[in-house]
C-alpha cells in the first residue's frame, strides 16, 4: 500500500513513504500481485450472435452511431474545433468545455461497433477523426480544443473543466480502436497526452483532484495495453490526491461542496456514496482496477462498503441510481421517487463499469447480478429501439410530459450507451488459468486456452425471452476445465443483493436445472455460481434453464414512495404499464393480491417482446363528471426498456394495491 503524504504518520511509516514514492518513479512498485479472481475477456476475442442483443448492436451500427456522427459533424463544432486548432488562424472555440469528450466516446464505440458489425465506411471515418484529433495535439503532448482556442495561459488551472476527462476518454478511445483494429495512431495520441500529463503532476509534482473522474481508469487500460507502469502509478496517485483538500493554487467552478466529486474524505476511508452519480461510478471504477493490480486491500474494503450502501439502500429496482437532478446524483438513503427520479443512463453506464470490476475482484455474482439488473433496464432504456432517440434521464413513472430527444446540449448519454451495447462481449466470460466463468447469457462464442489447448465455447440461447440456455464445450483433446455458470438471483428467489426489493410472499419460483448432455450432473454452488469441474471432451454440452415466471416486487417499507405497490420483473427484465397498450392510461387502475397473470409474445413495438399480461379494476369518471366507474380490464405490461418508443404517454413501473394511490385526473 502506497502511504498517502496528507496524513500524520510516525516516523517509520514516513519512512516507508519515501521509499515508495522512489519506487514509484522506477515503476516497480505495481503489478507485482493481481487481485483479480479471474480476467474479463476482452471483446476483441467475443463474437455475438445473439437473437436479442444483435439486432441492438446492427441498430447502433447503422442508427445511433451515423446519429452521433451526424451531430459531431454538422449539427454542432464537435470537429470543426479539431480542425480550428490545426489551421491554427485565430479561431474560436465553439460549444461547451467538455465537447471533445463525446468525439472519443464515439470512437469509442465505433472500435467496439466494427468488431460486430465490420464497415468500411464507418472505419473510414473513424480514421478520418483521429487524422483530425492527430493534428490538434500540441507539441508537448496537450490535447483539448477548448484552451487550444484561445485560453492556452489558462490550462491547468481549473480542476473541475474536464481537462483530464477528455483525455481519459481519448485514452479509452484509443485502446478500444487498437484492439478492434491493430492502429495504433489514436494509441500514439493518447501516449503522448498521458506522458504529458505525467511530466506535470504525480509524486513530488503538482498536485491534481479531478473534478470529473474518467482518467483513472482510462490510465488503467492504457497500462494494460502498454505494460508501461507509469501509467498504474499515476492513476494510483490520482486516487490518494482525494479528500485532503491539499490542492492549492486551482479553481473550483463546478462545485463548493467537495462531496459533490466524491472529495470529501479519502477514497480509502469512503463508505458512504454522495454527490453526482457518473463521477462516482468512473471513480470507483478506477479505484477497483487499481486494487486489482495493486492488491490494496484498503481500496476492495472501501469499494465493498460504498457498494453496498449504493445497493442496499439507493439503487431503483431497474439498477438506475441517483434520485436527485439538482446534483445529478445522490439525496439521502431511500429517497427514490419514481416520476422525479433521474437516473441518468451514463450513471447506469457506470454501474456495469464498477459492477463488472468488482465481479473480477471477487468472483462473487451479486455483482454480476447488478450489472445485469442495470444493464437490461436502467441503461438500454437509454436508447430508443430506433436508435435515434435517447434519454438523459430515466423516470420510472410519467404522467406523459417526457419523450425521448434527438440530441443534448450535455451529449454524454448518447455515445455513451453505444459505446455500452457494442462492447457488450467485454461482459459476457471470464477467465483464469483454471476455469471460464459464463456471466452474462449472451448468444456467443469464444475460444481460450487451457494449459496449452484451445477450447471452443459456444453458448446459445432466446434469453431473456426464455431462460433454455445451452453452452457447447469443444476442446481439441479432453481436457480439464473447471465452468462458472452464474445463477441469477432472481433464479434463487433473491430480488436484489441486500433486500432493498424482495419478492412478494408466496410469489416462489420454480428451481433451475442443470444437465450436461440431458442427463443431471452434480455440482457445487460458489458464490452464485454453478461450478462444473470436470473433464470434458469433444460435443459435451451444458444445459442451464431458469425459471421465467412473472414474480412481484415489493420494497422495503423506508422507500415511501413505493408502499403498497408492487413491481413486475420476468427473468432480468423489470415491465412497467404504458398507456399506448391500455387505452392511453397507466395509473386508473389496482392490482389485487393473488391477480394470475400470462405471458405472449408482443409484435406491436418495433421489436418483439415478451409482454405480461392481468385482470385488473380499472377505474374511470363518468361523463358529467358525478361518479367513478369500474369495470375489469386486461392490463398489459411491457419490458420497461421498451417504454416511450410510440410518442409520450403516461407510465408506471410501481402499480398501486389500494385506491388511494390512483390517480384519475391523469
Amino acid at each position: 500500500m502506497i502511504v498517502s503524504p496528507y496524513t500524520t504518520y510516525p516516523m517509520t511509516t514516513i519512512y516507508t513513504y519515501f521509499i515508495s514514492v522512489f519506487l514509484m518513479f522506477t515503476g516497480s512498485l505495481h503489478a507485482q500481485q493481481v487481485a483479480r479472481k479471474f480476467e474479463p475477456v476482452n471483446f476483441s476475442q467475443v463474437s455475438i450472435h445473439d437473437n436479442f442483443w444483435t439486432p441492438k448492436m446492427n441498430i447502433v451500427a447503422t442508427a445511433t452511431l451515423p446519429a452521433c456522427i451526424y451531430q459531431t459533424e454538422v449539427k454542432t463544432a464537435r470537429i470543426q474545433n479539431f480542425e480550428k486548432v490545426a489551421r491554427n488562424t485565430g479561431e474560436e472555440h465553439e460549444g461547451i468545455f467538455y465537447d471533445d469528450s463525446d468525439v472519443f466516446k464515439a470512437l469509442e464505440a465505433i472500435a467496439y461497433s466494427l468488431k460486430n458489425y465490420p464497415e468500411k465506411d464507418l472505419e473510414k471515418k473513424a480514421d478520418e477523426w483521429i487524422d483530425k484529433v492527430a493534428a490538434a495535439q500540441l507539441p508537448d503532448g496537450y490535447l483539448n480544443t477548448y484552451y487550444t482556442l484561445g485560453r492556452m495561459s489558462e490550462r491547468w488551472t481549473d480542476m473541475s473543466m474536464h481537462e483530464d476527462y477528455n483525455g481519459g476518454h481519448l485514452i479509452e478511445a484509443a485502446v478500444a480502436y487498437f484492439n478492434a483494429t491493430g492502429k495504433r495512431k489514436l494509441l500514439d495520441v493518447a501516449i503522448r497526452f498521458a506522458d504529458h500529463f505525467d511530466s506535470l503532476f504525480g509524486p513530488g509534482k503538482r498536485h491534481w483532484v479531478t473534478g470529473h473522474q474518467e482518467l483513472e481508469l482510462a490510465l488503467v487500460k492504457l497500462y494494460s495495453v502498454t505494460k508501461n507502469e507509469k501509467y498504474l502509478t499515476l492513476a494510483h496517485w490520482l486516487l490518494e490526491e482525494r479528500g485532503h483538500k491539499r490542492a492549492k493554487g486551482y479553481t473550483w467552478t463546478d462545485w463548493k461542496d467537495t462531496a459533490y466529486a466524491q472529495d470529501a474524505i479519502p477514497v480509502k476511508l469512503q463508505k458512504e456514496i454522495t454527490g453526482h452519480a457518473v463521477r462516482a461510478m468512473y471513480l470507483y471504477t478506477g479505484a477497483a482496477d487499481v486494487a486489482a493490480l495493486t492488491g490494496d486491500a484498503d481500496y476492495m474494503n472501501a469499494m465493498e462498503h460504498v457498494w453496498e450502501d449504493v445497493v442496499y439502500r439507493n439503487m431503483y429496482i431497474t439498477g438506475g441510481i441517483g434520485s436527485s437532478g439538482s446534483n445529478e446524483g445522490f439525496s439521502t438513503d431511500y429517497d427514490l421517487p419514481n416520476e422525479q427520479a433521474y437516473c441518468e443512463t451514463c450513471a447506469s453506464v457506470g454501474m456495469v463499469f464498477w459492477n463488472q470490476r468488482m465481479n473480477t475482484l471477487t468472483g462473487d455474482s451479486k455483482f454480476m447480478d447488478v450489472l445485469e439488473r442495470s444493464l437490461y433496464n436502467g441503461a438500454l432504456d437509454g436508447l430508443s429501439l430506433s436508435g435515434d432517440r435517447f434519454f438523459y434521464g430515466n423516470p420510472l413513472a410519467s404522467d406523459g410530459r417526457h419523450f425521448r430527444r434527438e440530441w443534448f446540449g450535455t451529449a454524454c448519454c448518447p455515445a455513451n450507451i453505444a459505446r455500452l451495447v457494442a462492447s457488450l462481449g467485454d461482459y459476457v466470460y471470464g477467465k483464469s488459468d483454471q476455469g471460464l466463468w459464463v456471466n452474462l447469457y449472451v448468444g456467443s462464442s469464444t475460444t481460450q486456452k487451457f494449459k496449452k489447448q484451445d477450447v471452443n465455447f459456444t453458448l446459445q440461447t432466446h434469453y431473456p425471452g426464455d431462460g433454455n440456455i445451452k453452452l457447447y464445450v469443444e476442446p481439441k483433446s479432453k481436457a480439464n476445465v473447471a465452468i462458472h455458470l452464474r445463477i441469477p438471483g432472481w433464479a434463487q428467489n433473491e430480488a436484489v443483493p441486500g433486500g432493498l426489493y424482495q419478492f412478494l410472499e408466496g410469489s416462489a419460483t420454480s428451481k433451475f436445472t442443470i444437465q450436461v448432455n440431458d442427463k443431471d450432473v452434480p455440482f457445487t454452488l460458489e458464490k452464485g455460481y454453478a461450478v462444473l469441474d470436470r473433464e470434458w471432451k469433444r460435443g459435451d454440452a451444458i444445459t442451464l434453464t431458469l425459471p421465467m415466471e412473472v414474480r412481484e416486487i415489493i420494497s422495503r417499507p423506508e422507500v415511501k414512495q413505493d408502499i403498497d405497490r408492487v413491481a413486475l420483473q420476468r427473468g432480468p427484465l423489470v415491465y412497467c404499464i404504458e398507456g399506448a397498450d391500455n387505452d392511453g392510461k397507466a395509473w386508473n387502475f389496482l392490482l389485487p393480491t393473488g391477480t394470475s397473470f400470462t405471458t405472449s409474445y408482443y409484435s406491436v413495438l418495433a421489436e418483439p417482446v415478451v409482454a405480461i399480461q392481468f385482470e385488473a379494476p380499472a377505474f374511470t369518471i363518468s361523463t358529467d363528471g358525478q361518479q367513478i366507474q369500474t369495470q375489469n380490464k386486461k392490463i398489459t405490461a411491457i419490458p420497461y426498456y421498451t417504454w416511450c418508443n410510440r410518442g409520450s404517454n403516461q407510465m408506471q413501473v410501481w402499480l398501486p394495491r389500494k385506491i388511494t394511490d390512483i390517480k384519475l385526473n391523469r
